[in-house]
């Protein structure tokens, strides 16, 4: 055994329970005081969260009629106040439900198109920046599960998505065997970005075990503890 590699796993997963037990005493949308070392200010630093889909655009639906968009953005949000408090406060893509569309488009698929292309330029203004896009998974087949990590931008963004995807399943569920993978070519957020970025489907909203977890607020809040700390692992090999 690599005891070296066992400890360090093992420091992870402490640190993310008391990333839990740290959130559980923050005031519901608490104002973000840092309650650790702030950030250095170093543009490398800063973590963009995009909270997936919004507005019209739903995203995946849950067996219950639960749209993604809006579990996506509590996860968001509870990272938010998390990484604030560690003093590492990230740069939100949105805060509440609603596309960034531009005005003028119209039509569901003008409007989605703007909103794609609209974080693209967000996200593009902050190159030496990483990015977390969070999302919820689906599948016909209901039996599917786990969370998985894919990324972009493949000798940026790998050892981060490797890290993401073992603290994921070292935390949250251990019987989950799968492998962080590159991104689809159809995805076009994650496509026409040059920083290094990650895509996080938390689980499958089509397995009936999953999206009841993924549907409470507990549940989102342990994948934002684990996500947060996935982050401060990363800065400390920066």
């Amino acid at each position: 055994m690599d005891w070296m590699n066992y400890i360090r796993k093992k420091r992870w997963t402490g640190i993310a329970l008391l990333l839990l037990l740290a959130v559980a005493l923050l005031p519901n949308h608490s104002e973000r005081v840092p309650a650790f070392a702030p950030a250095s200010g170093d543009p490398s630093e800063l973590l963009i969260i995009d909270a997936g889909h919004g507005g019209e655009d739903g995203g995946a639906v849950s067996l219950t009629g639960t749209p993604e968009s809006g579990i996506n953005l509590a996860i968001a949000c509870n990272m938010e106040d998390i990484l604030a408090f560690c003093g590492q406060p990230p740069l939100l893509l949105r805060r509440d439900d609603r596309s960034l569309h531009d005005s003028s488009a119209q039509s569901l698929r003008e409007k989605k198109r703007s909103d794609l292309h609209n974080r693209v330029a967000q996200i593009e203004q902050f190159p030496e920046a990483t990015l977390m896009s969070i999302h919820q998974n689906s599948f016909p087949n209901g039996a599917y599960h786990g969370a998985q990590v894919f990324y972009a931008n493949e000798n940026l963004s790998l050892p981060f998505a490797e890290r993401t995807q073992t603290l994921l399943r070292e935390t949250l569920d251990p019987s989950n065997q799968r492998a962080a993978k590159p991104i689809s070519k159809d995805v076009y957020l994650m496509n026409h970005i040059s920083c290094r970025a990650i895509l996080v489907e938390c689980g499958f909203l089509t397995n009936p075990e999953e999206e009841a977890k993924l549907r409470s607020s507990v549940y989102q809040c342990q994948l934002a503890v684990v996500l947060s700390g996935a982050w401060l692992q990363e800065l400390t090999q920066m």
